[in-house]
């Protein structure tokens, strides 16, 4: 029952490297991740503490500058296994600027301009709790498959404590060329259940016609009590198939 744990960290020109705590991304469907959160609600202190630092030696064992992220597996006793290193910045990296105040864009800028990391990073702590989901233009009774066509609405509603990073609007055609994802939909609330309420009902009110998408899924998946006891793993998908999740 592995999870998938990734550590956000930093590294300046001057060799100093900072962590930014942990992500959550065990909910994936053909090992690509639609849901990724922070901090990770299956691991112990002891667990992040260590995972975190494991992160920071091997950033700097390398010299490693700039942002990055190194994924790790954890197992059913909080055991952590290296797996590999995305030397960029990643799709979820909102869920952490919600939960640190940190901007990963401007501080990755400023790193690359020779800046050294601020104590504001050296010392981060973390604030409540933050959800992203990928919502994707694909039909999850369908193997998942890229659907396309012309997005004759596409309207998320602005709720307080929810960011949308979106590369569409209402009228926009989606090919199936491209990457699926549509908008990438996160929120923050002070607890776990609180963001994954408010994102849910984020989800639902939002006015998506023209192409099939998995936001059911996502809502179902939110909503659902595994989920919410933080019983997620990286078989999840497989084992509450789109049609026990999506209602």
């Amino acid at each position: 029952a592995p999870r998938h744990v990734e550590v956000q960290v930093i590294g300046d020109a001057r060799g100093t490297v900072a962590h930014l705590f942990e992500r959550e991304c065990s909910i994936q469907r053909r090992h690509q991740k639609i849901l990724e959160e922070s901090p990770s609600p299956g691991i112990t202190a002891a667990t992040r503490e260590a995972i975190c630092a494991s992160a920071v030696d091997a950033a700097r064992a390398i010299g490693y500058q700039n942002a990055g992220t190194v994924e790790f597996v954890v197992d059913d006793v909080g055991q952590h296994y290296f797996l590999e290193v995305n030397t960029r910045l990643q799709v979820e990296h909102p869920v952490t600027e919600l939960v640190t105040g940190v901007d990963l864009v401007e501080l990755q800028l400023a790193v690359a301009e020779g800046s050294p990391l601020p104590a504001t990073v050296t010392s981060v702590t973390t604030r409540g709790h933050a959800i992203e989901v990928r919502l994707y233009a694909e039909d999850p009774d369908d193997e998942n498959l890229p659907t396309s066509g012309r997005l004759s609405a596409f309207e998320i509603p602005q709720v307080d404590g929810v960011r949308v990073d979106a590369g569409y609007a209402s009228g926009d055609e989606v090919s199936t060329n491209y990457d699926a994802m549509l908008a990438k939909v996160i929120a923050w609330a002070p607890t776990r259940e609180g963001a994954a309420r408010r994102l849910a009902f984020t989800l639902r009110a939002a006015r998506l016609h023209g192409v099939t998408t998995n936001r059911d899924l996502l809502v179902g998946l939110l909503e659902h009590a595994e989920f919410l006891g933080a019983r997620t793993d990286t078989g999840f998908l497989g084992r509450h198939p789109p049609a026990e999740l999506a209602h």
